[in-house]
């Protein structure tokens, strides 16, 4: 059992990871991701996307991808873990809780006060994980996101009213 930061040649792999999530989590309708695109996110000239994989057998059955946020009220750095993901078969071998505690590992390091991630509310497997781990809830906070035509709308709403058509 291995955990490591992903590699150029892991790409093909984690894509097929990520979609396995997806699948998990009943939006494989949603995935765009392409090797090219996660290849230029973590290897590219200035990557904003780090990731970290677990290998058994030499065999990459599992992923974490994240990048960095920064808290305001702390005044430093943390993680933002994007996808955390092992393969059913592999899940169970502690593989998941090497990866996570990677990351914590990261963030002491570094001096960043934060690990942070979203989980679907109906995942009661992962949440259990994530409590036994230590990690607590943030009910207080809800989710928003703009994507898609309402991103898109929202952003060109102050130049169609200014009369504007380009930027």
């Amino acid at each position: 059992m291995t955990v490591r930061p992903i590699r150029p040649d892991d790409v093909p792999a984690v894509v097929g990871l990520v979609r396995e999530l997806a699948e998990y989590e009943k939006a494989a309708h949603e995935v765009r991701l392409t090797e090219e695109q996660l290849r230029t996110a973590l290897f590219g000239d200035s990557p904003k996307l780090f990731g970290h994989v677990a290998e058994q057998g030499g065999e990459v059955v599992g992923m974490a991808l994240w990048f960095l946020n920064f808290s305001t009220w702390r005044g430093t750095h943390g993680i933002y873990l994007e996808d955390l993901y092992v393969q059913p078969g592999h899940r169970g071998t502690g593989l998941g809780r090497e990866l996570l505690r990677t990351l914590a590992e990261l963030c002491v390091q570094r001096g960043y006060s934060r690990l942070e991630w979203w989980v679907l509310d109906w995942n009661t497997p992962s949440i259990d994980f994530y409590r036994s781990a230590g990690a607590v809830p943030m009910d207080e906070w809800t989710v928003f996101r703009l994507a898609d035509d309402a991103l898109t709308g929202f952003a060109t709403d102050r130049r169609i009213r200014e009369g504007r058509t380009t930027s």
